[in-house]
This record gives structure tokens, C-alpha cells and sequence, in this order.
């Protein structure tokens, strides 16, 4: 009994950290898929209240996008002060997976 303690205790020490490196996995390859790239287009809406503006833009090979419209969140929503639809812009947005932010946007 003493021994099969021991044992038990062992192969806990010994699953620990690989058990916490597989939680703490997909957290960091969540991070590193975080891409960034920079398109520019026009503003075809805008939503200062919700912080959204969507964008008709053309490829943006950083990120693996093809030319389409597509909304945005603005972080920070203070980014969307002073635009207006039909605005031609410059941006720099970041994506992971579905969501899509824009960073940084400017008229041009």
C-alpha cells in the first residue's frame, strides 16, 4: 500500500507540468495566430456608438485576405472620431480567427 502511494505520488509530480503545458497550449497558439496587416478601402458604414466600421477594401496578403467588404470593431473606438461613409481610408487591422479589429485608421 505504502508503495503504490508512492507510486501514485510520483506519477502526479511527473504528469504535472506536461498536463499544465497542454492547458496553457492553446492560449499561445491562440496569441501567435493574432495577425496584422495593411489595406485600405472605404467606409460603406459607421457605427461611432457600437465602435464598428465596415470597410470595402482590397487584398490584404499579410492577413490572407482577398478584396471584400467586412465590418470592424475599432480598438479604440475613439479611432472611428471624424470619419464618415464613403471616405477613402488607410488601416492596419488584426485578426485572429473570426474577429477582426482595426487599429489604426487614417483618411487618405
Amino acid at each position: 500500500m505504502k508503495v503504490s502511494s508512492i507510486l501514485r505520488a510520483g506519477l502526479v509530480l511527473l504528469l504535472t507540468p506536461l498536463t499544465a503545458n497542454a492547458v496553457a497550449a492553446p492560449a499561445s497558439l491562440a496569441a501567435s495566430a493574432a495577425k496584422v496587416g495593411k489595406g485600405t478601402g472605404t467606409i460603406t458604414a459607421l457605427d461611432p456608438r457600437a465602435g464598428t466600421v465596415t470597410i470595402k477594401h482590397g487584398p490584404i496578403p499579410a492577413i490572407g485576405w482577398p478584396a471584400m467588404t467586412m465590418a470592424f470593431r475599432a480598438s479604440p473606438p475613439a479611432l472611428l472620431k471624424n470619419l464618415r461613409a464613403g471616405q477613402r481610408v488607410a488601416f492596419t487591422a488584426k485578426a485572429q480567427g473570426m474577429n477582426a479589429q482595426v487599429t489604426a485608421i487614417r483618411p487618405q
